[in-house]
């Protein structure tokens, strides 16, 4: 028996072989690398390492090193100079033997031999020479940049060093081992830029009376980031991305004209020296004051103030622990009011600063929208570890430094302003205020990562301004960013791009990942997991050096979601959100089957398995007999007849599509025929089999009138004109465009 089955396999197996030959051969496809929406990031972020976790969190061997600055400036008002000479202390608490120092000379960057000029492809700035930059004195140009006048060692010899345009090289005598402090001097000075006439970030306004409104910032050479991702962060500053600093400990002593009024990052600790008793007594006033802000300077003692022109000067003196960078503003036009603000039972200071012509406007809403930005990222990260937040009003200025930021919003000359420029004003001191979190504690690196700050404080923003009214036009919303959505993809570049080479800067560092988180709140995670997730990271990396991965994997980490989908899609790639209807089939109970009848019975067992043999679905009418079907059911015993009454009346096969290439939740509107609303949304993960189009089956007691997907634009989509059925020959987003427009 045995015997006669071998002979029998192989005669089969013989006569299968034979005819494989005879058969035309098949020609095989070629293989394809996964390219699945769903595919983990684990091929694009950096392995973890015992600094930086695989949860995201800083690592058992994280170190960053420590610059402290011992600075004595002045501030020459006659010929808007700059003097200054500071001690630096660098500390190496990295496991590297370092053989030199980078730091950053960022006025350099308007020098006469400065590229920036020469690097814009803009025709209308080609006419910028490239060995100056013309200051409001066209006559006589003036030449900006750092005059460097010694760089020694801490007992007074010259030290060698490297100038490259915008980074300056301190040249070790001997490498800087691991846990030891290099001290150095460097006596500098430069000529401040108008910014309202020349740009900047920093700079001073001029006033027809001759007075000037000095806001100084990136004015000292600041020690550049060594850590274990970028070695030494020393990209040259063309003027767009800013900047990756070390923290450190400050003392800074600055002097000027003696009517001038002056805030800057620290505490302030000569009190009684510069300010007079009647100011004194009205700032301690202020710290108790939670409610409304108190007036140290009141509007008619700025107008007295800025009619002196005296020669006499003062010193002021501020000091501040663990801050990464340090600014100033001083000028005799200043109106000064604060108010107390309680984070967590702590008591911090909300301050603004600012000359009459912001005025009514500055004095309304500045210092309170100061309180509520420290309250509401508060909420959304850490208490506020800093005793102050200042704001100071500047015409062309948007600009934040610790505890320290400059903002424009000035109304008309009759006090008038229009409902925009008070927007603008509460969004720009939102928005400036609420960098003190990000990047001034949670420190990225804005010279690589634009977003990482930018993008990040733009997404608190959204829920800050909202909170201080619930009808501002936050601009930051995924609706927002349709537009920018849709262009060509030469204009287009993923957000994780370095910023000096991103087309569209503003949509692509602060609009699109900002609406992309609020997306990711809101729409996918929902606030509770996102939140967590979300105050975790902050936490996690308070004065520390995050990088994108260290966000994205504490966002997964902490919440228990798989999120590689989203940040490939949104942050990886230029693809857009485009997810309609394709069709809508009303679905039938026949009793005649088909062939198609019998497959959607297969199909959407759970829904007529209570219901025996001979019932199928349909989409042709005409196969439905509802006596049949009535009679069959009724002919079921009683206690069969009850289970039957879930049974839809109607039931809708929908198709839907995408055509655009980003993966995204399908929210779904249902409208009935009694005018009732029902709304589902399908996770992304509905298109892991099928990115191009998927199925469900809707059913209801009654007729559905009408489908909607995304029907509050949660998602971005750029193109609603597939996304209802029936279908709409207006969509929703071209009517909000036109609401907007009008």
């Amino acid at each position: 028996m045995r015997k006669y089955s071998t002979l029998l396999f192989s005669a089969l197996f013989v006569s299968a072989s034979l005819f494989a030959q005879e058969a035309p051969k098949k020609e095989r496809q070629q293989g394809h690398t996964d390219q699945n929406k769903f595919r983990q990031l684990k091929d694009v972020l950096a392995t973890p390492n015992d600094q930086r976790t695989a949860s995201g969190a800083p690592g058992h061997a994280y170190t960053q090193q420590k610059v402290d600055y011992v600075m004595n400036l002045r501030l020459d008002e006659a010929t808007d100079r700059l003097y200054g000479d500071e001690d630096i202390t660098y500390h190496n608490n990295s496991k590297d033997h370092l053989e030199y120092l980078w730091l950053q000379l960022d006025q350099n960057m308007r020098a006469p031999d400065s590229k920036s000029p020469l690097a814009e492809s803009n025709a209308a700035r080609s006419f910028q020479t490239p060995d100056k930059f013309v200051s409001d004195n066209m006559d006589k140009p003036k030449a900006f940049g750092f005059n460097i006048e010694a760089v020694k060692y801490a007992d007074g010899r010259d030290l060698p060093h490297t100038i490259n345009r915008t980074m300056m090289r301190i040249n070790l005598p001997k490498p800087l081992a691991p846990g030891e402090v290099f001290k150095f001097k460097i006596k500098w000075n430069y000529l401040i830029n108008n910014s309202v006439k020349d740009g900047g970030r920093s700079g001073f306004e001029s006033f027809p009376d001759g007075n000037k409104n000095y806001t100084i910032a990136q004015f000292f050479p600041r020690l550049c980031v060594y850590n274990n991702v970028e070695g030494w962060q020393n990209m040259q500053f063309w003027g767009r991305s800013e900047w990756a600093l070390e923290f450190g400990d400050y003392d800074v002593k600055i002097t000027v004209p003696a009517d001038h009024v002056l805030e800057a990052t620290g505490e302030l600790q000569n009190e009684k020296e510069v300010l007079s008793r009647e100011q004194r007594k009205r700032l301690e006033k202020a710290r108790k004051s939670f409610k409304d802000p108190v007036f140290i300077v009141t509007q008619k003692e700025a107008e007295e103030n800025e009619k002196q022109r005296t020669t006499k000067t003062k010193t002021w003196h501020f000091k501040a622990n663990k801050v990464r960078d340090f600014a100033f503003a001083s000028s005799r036009k200043y109106i000064w009011d604060a108010m107390a603000v309680n984070i967590n039972g702590k008591t911090i200071m909300a301050l603004s600063l600012y000359p009459k012509e912001g005025n009514p406007l500055w004095e309304e809403h500045s210092t309170r929208v100061v309180a509520n930005t420290l309250e509401e990222y508060s909420k959304m990260t850490f208490d506020y570890p800093y005793s102050k937040a200042v704001s100071i009003h500047a015409k062309r200025q948007g600009m934040e430094y610790p505890m320290i930021c400059f903002n424009y919003g000035r109304p008309n000359p009759d006090g008038t302003y229009s409902d925009r420029v008070k927007n603008g004003m509460i969004g720009v001191i939102t928005h400036e205020v609420g960098h003190n979190f990000f990047p001034m504690i949670v420190n990225s690196d804005e010279r690589q990562w634009t977003w990482m700050d930018e993008g990040l404080n733009s997404f608190v923003e959204i829920l800050a301004e909202l909170d201080y009214d619930p009808n501002f036009n936050t601009g930051n919303l995924p609706k927002d960013i349709v537009r920018y959505m849709s262009l060509d993809q030469d204009r287009l570049s993923p957000i994780m791009s370095q910023g000096d080479y991103v087309h569209n800067f503003g949509p692509n560092a602060y609009t699109k990942p900002a609406a992309g988180l609020y997306m990711l709140r809101q729409t996918i995670m929902g606030p509770e997991l996102f939140d967590y997730a979300f105050r975790t990271y902050s936490k996690r990396w308070m004065f520390k050096h995050p990088t994108p991965a260290d966000f994205f994997r504490t966002m997964e980490d902490a919440s228990g979601m798989d999120l590689d989908w989203f940040w490939r899609g949104w942050f990886y790639t230029t693809d857009y959100t485009d997810i309609g209807i394709k069709e809508v089939k009303p679905l039938y109970l026949t009793n005649k089957p088909n062939e198609e009848s019998k497959k959607m019975q297969q199909q959407y067992p759970s829904y007529f398995s209570k219901l025996g043999k001979l019932v199928y679905l349909t989409t042709k009418k005409e196969d439905v007999n509802k006596s049949e079907i009535e009679a069959y059911i009724n002919s079921l015993p009683s206690d069969k007849k009850a289970n039957l009454k879930d049974i839809p009346n109607y039931i809708y096969q929908v198709e839907f599509e995408k055509p655009g290439g980003l993966v995204m939740p399908i929210i779904v509107e249902l409208t009935y025929a009694d005018g009732s609303k029902k709304r589902e949304t399908f996770p992304a993960q509905i298109w892991k089999r099928n990115e191009h189009k998927v199925k469900r089956v809707f059913t209801s007691t009654q007729e559905i009138k009408s489908i909607v997907v995304d029907p509050d634009l949660e998602t971005a989509d750029i193109d609603t004109s597939n996304n209802s059925w029936p279908k709409q020959t207006t969509n929703k987003f071209d009517a909000f465009k036109k609401k907007a427009k009008n």
